[in-house]
């Protein structure tokens, strides 16, 4: 196989998450020209960092972006498709269509829009999650088609503000739902290997699983406290945010072997976005972690044909 197309880099600031969507102390457009210097293509954007929705307010987003030299790949949504109320999990399809909508003013053709299967609420079952959540997704994928846009599923750890970690974070949870939604050119995988190791799972065996399907990637690495474990997430479930035993590092220096991850990913010819999640460090760190990723991109995909 010659491989004729790179992976393209953008960078999220998951480091001022709750100052943007929760806390309003800084605004997306503070954040974009905080980027400028960064060696990003684009700037993956979240649901919480749009305080409306009008196309003025999108349009300006999107002038920003391309001000100062940046497309935008994905938005990441977090609908909770598998909520035991029957109102709720159909506002959340309502609301997941609306962001398709979004993703394509801020992004155009081809964006990535991130789905999730829901928050593991203790009253819904295996089955009836599984139900829940293919239904949603598939709800919204003609949506997507019309709009040229493409649905990624993540292997997710816990949308910062849910109570719940995800329904879906377990890898054979994930490839049980990921069985039940029919191939499609408008829906596939958002891989992150840091919420694998997350889950307790192998991220290579999940991604030699899922690899045909992946339209995007989150590159972060994760750490645990000293003195911590894997096991100890259990006791955050039912807590909102983030479990304070999971730290982020510079990309490249932690759990992942992200060698092999992109030896995977050249091998089949994967040309997507591939996104940081960094910066809780500082910028400096996220400078770091964009030159790493640069650095595995010329190391797997150094041979492409001009």
């Amino acid at each position: 196989m010659v491989i004729t197309k790179r992976p393209r880099i953008s960078a999220f600031p998951k480091c001022y998450l709750e100052e943007i969507s929760q806390k309003r102390t800084m605004s997306v457009f503070d954040w974009i020209q905080m980027a400028r210097d960064l060696p990003a293509d684009g700037l993956e954007m979240y649901e919480g960092f749009l305080w409306e929705s009008s196309d003025p307010f999108l349009g300006k987003i999107r002038e920003s972006l391309q001000k100062a030299g940046f497309e935008m790949p994905m938005l990441c949504c977090s609908p909770d498709f598998t909520h035991p109320d029957a109102a709720k999990r159909k506002a959340a399809i309502e609301y997941q269509k609306q962001m398709i909508e979004v993703a394509f003013k801020l992004g155009g053709p081809g964006t990535v829009c991130r789905v999730l299967s829901g928050q593991r609420w203790p009253e819904v079952g295996l089955e009836q999650g599984l139900d829940y959540a293919a239904f949603g997704i598939q709800s919204c994928i003609p949506v997507a088609e019309s709009y040229g846009v493409v649905l990624g599923i993540e292997n997710h750890y816990k949308d910062g503000f849910w109570l719940y970690p995800e329904f879906a974070q377990k890898k054979e949870v994930f490839l049980q739902l990921l069985d039940r939604i029919p191939h499609s050119n408008h829906f596939g995988v958002q891989y992150d290997p840091s919420n694998a190791v997350v889950a307790g799972d192998d991220p290579l065996e999940l991604l030699k699983a899922v690899l045909p399907r992946v339209v995007s990637m989150h590159a972060s690495d994760r750490y645990l406290v000293p003195g911590a474990t894997l096991d100890d997430l259990k006791s955050a479930e039912g807590s909102a945010g983030y479990s304070k035993i999971l730290l982020h590092g510079v990309t490249g220096k932690g759990l992942n072997n992200y060698p092999e991850i992109f030896r995977q990913l050249s091998e089949v010819g994967y040309s997507g976005w591939i996104s940081i999640e960094d910066g809780m460090n500082g910028m400096q760190e996220m400078r770091e972690s964009l030159e790493f990723l640069h650095q595995m991109v010329e190391t797997y995909y150094g041979k492409i044909r001009a």
